[in-house]
């Protein structure tokens, strides 16, 4: 089929909940091609979600070779892949216990489970979340997503939810009642803009939970599996999480998710607390087991960091040329260039050059490479940006 063949389809059979406007058929590393055979470098890797890249040979073969295996399995029943790649997540993460599920809204609704839980004795129920953040889009996980246009419409929202500024620990801490149970946080706002938090912030978040005795969660769902240089985002930050959540890259592709609990809170749920039909299968362990291989063999967290910073000094330098670009920020391959104005614009300029990337939060271009990005590729990227900030200031 061609193009406009799918897009027909896809407007008589679909819900309309996307508006899509390239046809993509094929992908490989870095690049994709459409029905009509155009070529793409892919810098948004469907929303930092193709980690290793497009259709890498090991998560492939992996995939091929537990299909023919063992697909699916009820939790009922033990399979050998899911403690394999939880025993490879915890000892990353420090350790710990996993809950898998499929997607990173479900992972974060089990945050949100969790801390009640744990807080249910106490009186304790409430989750702090910050303002211009994401975590989902499931009622309770776009409740706690701090932005009001991903909550129209939805009302009546769950209670038991707080907002405090991002990057401010005196509004965390007047948003602090007895009722608080945890404080959920993004180490790198994705969706917001591509925001790093402040170290003092991340370390003060730490304390004050302690003092408070709160719980610290992390949503690593879009930052996380080496997205920005280190496995989880948080890491950044010396700090310890009481438990986060991970899907996008974990599985390349592969619909997975994960809940990761530290020790004092690894055995909070038990049987009948929480379950899922589909969360951990044989065939989405293999996958994120072989993402994970992948990323420590082809040492992709150190690729990730440099190709990062080449990446964002590029960019401050094409800011710097003009007054209508406030400048570039993010951490590893979590990379935004900030403008005054809407991004749109930009982005669909750079679509027709042949690179592809996201406008956020209004006016912040989003770019999330493959962590297999090569300098060539950053090169090729930064000049077609540069080429299309020249084409927009003359207009």
């Amino acid at each position: 089929m061609n193009a406009a063949d799918i897009a027909e389809m896809q407007k008589t059979y679909l819900i309309p909940t996307y508006a899509p406007q390239l046809a993509l058929v094929k992908g490989s590393g870095t690049k994709v091609w459409d029905a009509e055979g155009n070529e793409y470098l892919d810098f948004l890797a469907g929303i930092a979600v193709l980690n290793v890249g497009h259709c890498h040979p090991n998560v492939v073969k992996a995939i091929q070779d537990q299909a023919a295996t063992l697909m699916h399995v009820s939790n009922l029943y033990y399979n050998e892949k899911q403690p394999q790649l939880a025993k490879a997540l915890a000892e990353k993460a420090g350790g710990g216990k996993c809950f898998f599920c499929n997607s990173g809204a479900e992972a974060n609704e089990g945050l949100i489970k969790l801390a009640r839980l744990w807080g249910s004795d106490k009186g304790k129920f409430k989750v702090i979340t910050m303002k211009n953040s994401f975590h989902g889009r499931t009622l309770a996980t776009l409740t706690a997503t701090g932005q009001e246009k991903v909550q129209k419409g939805f009302a009546p929202l769950p209670e038991g939810f707080a907002y405090a500024e991002f990057n401010n620990l005196d509004s965390v801490k007047a948003a602090i009642t007895e009722q608080t149970a945890a404080v959920l946080v993004e180490a790198v706002q994705g969706e917001g803009g591509i925001i790093p938090a402040d170290p003092e912030f991340i370390s003060g978040l730490r304390a004050l939970c302690d003092e408070k005795d709160i719980l610290l969660m992390f949503d690593e769902v879009q930052a996380g599996v080496g997205r920005t240089g280190k496995w989880f985002s948080f890491q950044h930050y010396d700090v310890q999480p009481d438990a986060f959540s991970l899907a996008k890259g974990l599985g390349n592709g592969f619909p997975i998710g994960a809940l990761v609990a530290a020790p004092k809170l690894a055995n909070i749920f038990q049987p009948g607390h929480h379950a899922t039909t589909f969360g951990g299968t044989p065939l989405a362990c293999a996958a994120a087991l072989a993402v994970l291989e992948t990323i420590e063999q082809e040492k992709l967290l150190e690729n990730a960091a440099a190709m990062g910073e080449l990446l964002l000094n590029k960019l401050q330098a094409i800011a710097e040329q003009y007054d209508w670009i406030e400048g570039a920020r993010g951490c590893g391959l979590m990379v935004g260039l900030v403008l005054n104005d809407s991004a749109l614009p930009l982005q669909k300029k750079l679509q027709e050059k042949g690179l592809l990337t996201l406008a956020t939060a209004v006016r912040v271009l989003r770019m999330l490479p493959p962590l297999t990005v090569t300098t060539e590729e950053i090169e090729q990227a930064v000049a077609w940006i540069a080429e299309a900030c020249a084409e927009l200031d003359t207009q």
